[in-house]
């Protein structure tokens, strides 16, 4: 299992604050497209191929694999990325919250496996490790250099 998790502030100091909405806005945005969010050509695809009221399907090409995502919204709060389809297995999920003082915060999951690899083995051991690195998702988030920057801008 591939594991990681960091949270960071919607509103960090010197930066117009966002609203819960705005933030929410910027989230399902990134959900319809995802080329905007991540580093560039990273995503050279992303089209939506199924709508509902409560998820949508989208297939996208991310670093060179093609994927299936089943993504299901909970309003204002909850964005979750099921992978479906390609070369991982699992959830990913953008979460909104507000600290007990009142600041709004995204709160970023990732769950995932590798298909047809063994569990916990060399690969996973491997992927893990590069998320966890100074180029990996983990440190992308934690120094706010591509989603909540985008997330800002597509409020």
């Amino acid at each position: 299992m591939i594991y990681s998790t960091t949270t960071v502030p919607v509103n960090p100091r010197g930066e117009v604050p966002l609203t819960r909405s705005q933030a929410w806005r910027g989230l399902v945005l990134k959900a319809r497209d995802a080329r905007e969010f991540l580093p560039s050509n990273l995503c050279t695809r992303c089209d939506i191929v199924e709508e509902y009221s409560t998820h949508i399907v989208r297939e996208a090409t991310i670093a060179g694999a093609d994927l299936r995502e089943i993504i299901t919204f909970e309003p204002d709060a909850k964005v979750t990325f099921f992978q479906a389809a390609g070369p991982r297995e699992g959830a990913i999920i953008n979460e909104l919250f507000e600290d007990e003082s009142g600041e709004l915060y995204l709160r970023f999951h990732g769950y995932l496996g590798l298909r047809g690899k063994e569990p916990d083995g060399a690969e996973e051991q491997s992927a893990q490790a590069r998320m966890n690195s100074d180029t990996g998702y983990k440190n992308a988030l934690d120094s706010n250099q591509f989603e909540t920057q985008h997330v800002r801008q597509a409020a």
